[in-house]
């Protein structure tokens, strides 16, 4: 019988699954705990690409599957190995110091609050225009690259590209963009919000055209189309371009160190206004004054915060349920 016929069985799969990857799981980390104890880290790179073509060939995904393995394992451990060398060489006594400091617990603060007004600004302007980019219009082609040119354009040229563009003489006189808020969230949004636009456009081309139509035949207009149809089906990857949106604006510093170093604003957890700095120009300016250690230990707490908010929306928002949130 299937497995259908049978949910028992569904379930020890999927556990005999989730106990195969924790069993994984567990021994990288104690080959790697093995490596930095025995003061050979760079021992644990060759293990973990080795140990996933192993794993490749006894799952007999043939020659093709373990190479595959093998490389992007290699790049797995390029991407992951300095982040775990960072947090395990942290002295956790240093790292409770520095999480027990206004001033660092105001930049992380900092750090999540303005980010997230950026990937409110960039998903709510970025969506209607990541439906034309889907729909397609006469010189489409120029919009998709102006869109995309934040990506490319150096971080310093980002920051003053909107210091000519919003501060003192520009488009808009009226607002105090140099060292400000609004400075910091329009720095953020101008090279966060390609991501969202593009996430959301490939959520919305991937609808099918057919579904659209029929609700139109059934005397559904655009916009009701657009809510009943179209957003519930390309939500998640709406989502996504704002998870992506808010994580690069977390990590970006060369255009907030141009735009607004240091800003002031509204500290809820104190009930009053405070001056503080973006962490990515705080962590840069521990390392100037203080050296690699109280650097490394705020690194690590916005590390941990960063990754926690992450995987709480991935949890909360990408389970196995279709339909909206």
């Amino acid at each position: 019988m299937s497995a259908d016929a049978h949910p028992a069985a569904g379930t020890r799969l999927r556990v005999g699954t989730g106990t195969a990857v924790l069993a994984v799981l567990s021994i990288q980390l104690v080959a790697f705990a093995a490596a930095v104890a025995a003061g050979y880290p760079g021992a644990y790179a060759g293990f973990a690409i080795l140990s996933a073509g192993a794993l490749a060939a006894w799952r007999n995904r043939g020659a093709f599957g373990t190479l595959a393995a093998l490389l992007g394992t290699t790049l797995l451990v390029a991407l992951g190995l300095p982040l775990l060398l960072l947090v395990a060489r942290q002295d956790p006594t240093l790292v409770a110091e520095m999480a027990g400091d206004p001033a660092v617990q105001q930049a992380l603060y900092l750090s999540i609050y303005a980010p997230l007004l950026a990937a409110f600004a960039s998903v709510g302007l970025g969506v209607p225009l990541a439906l034309l980019l889907a729909r397609g219009f006469p010189g489409q082609q120029l919009v998709e690259s102006l869109v995309d040119l934040p990506l490319v354009v150096p971080h310093s040229v980002a920051g003053l590209a909107v210091l000519f563009g919003f501060g003192q003489g520009g488009a808009f006189p009226q607002f105090e963009v140099l060292q400000t808020m609004t400075g910091m969230v329009l720095a953020m949004t101008f090279v966060s919000a390609p991501f969202a636009v593009n996430a959301a456009r490939e959520a919305f081309e991937s609808v099918p055209t057919r579904v659209e139509w029929a609700a139109r035949t059934l005397g559904a207009n655009r916009w009701e189309t657009f809510r009943r149809v179209t957003a519930p089906l390309a939500w998640r990857g709406v989502l996504t371009g704002g998870v992506l949106s808010w994580a690069r604006a977390v990590s970006e510093f060369g255009a907030v160190a141009i735009v607004a170093y240091s800003v002031e604003f509204f500290y809820l957890p104190e009930g009053q206004t405070v001056s503080a700095q973006h962490a990515p120009v705080f962590i840069y300016n521990a390392y100037l004054s203080a050296g690699l250690e109280e650097s490394g230990a705020v690194a690590t707490l916005l590390l941990a915060l960063s990754a926690a908010i992450f995987l709480l929306v991935r949890t909360v928002a990408y389970d196995d349920e279709e339909g909206w949130p």
